[in-house]
């Protein structure tokens, strides 16, 4: 059996997507979507509301009001966001189950600087961007779940300066990449957000590389190890970014993520 098919197969609690994001997702697909459909999701999870109250208050959207009505959180949201805040929490305890709170944290960082540079940009839709870079790394989980100390060696090997998709097939015999992929494809996950997955670590090779690209330069401006030589700066000038802006641009987007990462935690 190959490998990656090996290691899905042997976590069982991954099989399945959690079933709040099957119908979010499902409600998003039909021509007749409403947001009735998608509040009603919300609504019926006491968390859910809670942190939606607490999110359209908080200084990340600033609305200059404070809500109380959940219908009207919802609203002002609008569905595609109500739908990518659902994502993320609904997350959450998949991924720091996984061994490593910090992946999602991480995560979310990546969902948070992608949309920033979207809205800033226009280099594509913003809600498109958040949703992108938050479920890119998600075949990690898979490999957390399968020996979590493991992992644990290859992101101090990582921090030192090692590759991590090599890293991660010398201990595993495969790569979160690999392991995402075929996640996303038991998931029935959108082209987007599949190619995503399989093409954060190599944009060119994807069918989308405009998002691909920008995951992956998000990607590496939010690490804790963040080391400038790494960063894309060819893609950075398509966007009109100099280098010199990488250090500010870091400091924006993580202060930002950080505000979402505290609502939704």
């Amino acid at each position: 059996m190959d490998k990656t098919i090996e290691l899905v197969n042997n976590i069982k609690d991954i099989q399945a997507m959690p079933s709040v994001i099957v119908k979010a997702l499902n409600i998003m697909k039909k021509p007749t979507a409403n947001m009735k459909e998608l509040g009603d999701i919300v609504m019926f999870d006491q968390s859910l509301t809670i942190k939606f109250l607490a999110l359209v208050n908080s200084a990340y959207y600033g609305f200059s009001q404070q809500i109380s009505s959940i219908n009207i959180a919802l609203s002002l949201l609008g569905m595609t966001k109500v739908k990518n805040i659902i994502v993320a929490v609904a997350m959450k305890p998949m991924m720091s189950n996984a061994g490593d709170k910090e992946l999602w944290k991480h995560s979310m960082r990546v969902a948070c600087g992608c949309e920033y540079l979207a809205n800033l940009t226009k280099i594509m839709d913003s809600d498109e961007a958040f949703i992108s870079g938050f479920i890119h790394d998600v075949g990690k989980i898979v490999l957390h779940k399968t020996n979590d100390k493991m992992y644990a060696k290859v992101v101090s090997l990582v921090d030192e300066g090692g590759d991590i998709l090599a890293l991660e097939k010398k201990y595993y015999d495969s790569d979160h990449v690999r392991t995402g992929s075929l996640l996303a494809k038991r998931w029935q996950l959108p082209i987007l957000l599949s190619n995503i997955i399989s093409y954060h670590h190599a944009p060119a090779l994807s069918s989308v590389p405009v998002p691909c690209n920008l995951v992956c330069f998000v990607d590496k401006l939010v690490q804790t190890n963040y080391n400038p030589a790494v960063v894309d700066k060819d893609f950075a000038k398509t966007m009109g970014i100099d280098e010199e802006d990488f250090e500010d641009l870091r400091k924006a987007i993580l202060q930002k993520s950080e505000v979402l990462i505290a609502e939704l935690s």
